[in-house]
């Protein structure tokens, strides 16, 4: 094929992307919005099913994602100069798979032409976690994790 044939993200390096283009990669899973930590014994990344308050626990939508640092000073804001970092996201994620030159998964939007397609594929949080405002902090533990790969 072409390059002239060939989508955006597979012709332009993440670091060239406009911010629109950038933007269209996030497939709305939401992975990237629940809580996570690095386990002492093991050293691997450990995946909770608690979602920051701004996440529609439906949509996987953030509710307020233009005043999402302001209102969450922890959240973390996905740029491309963070590009090395990405391994700490979901194997599934689109910033993940194009900075490594894979792929899309064949739910993803910009493929299907619906944003709802992930919803159907189940590729997301929705109706599986809980608002970080309804734990409490001596249960994190029981929130674990193993669906997000």
């Amino acid at each position: 094929m072409s390059a002239l044939n060939r989508a955006f993200w597979e012709t332009t390096p993440l670091s060239e992307m406009t911010k629109e283009q950038w933007e269209s990669l996030c497939d709305g899973c939401g992975k990237c919005c629940l809580q996570k930590f690095i386990d002492d014994e093991t050293d691997e990344l450990v995946y909770t099913n608690i979602a920051c308050q701004l996440l529609d626990p439906s949509s996987c939508q953030c509710s307020d994602y233009d005043q999402r640092k302001q209102r969450v000073p922890d959240c973390t804001q996905l740029t491309v100069a963070d590009i090395d970092q990405f391994d700490w996201l979901p194997v599934t994620c689109s910033y993940r798979l194009v900075a490594m030159g894979l792929p899309l998964p064949e739910w993803h939007h910009l493929l299907t032409g619906d944003r709802t397609s992930i919803l159907t594929a189940g590729m997301t949080v929705a109706n599986r976690s809980v608002s970080e405002l309804d734990v409490n902090e001596d249960e994190i533990e029981a929130h674990i994790i193993q669906w997000v790969n």
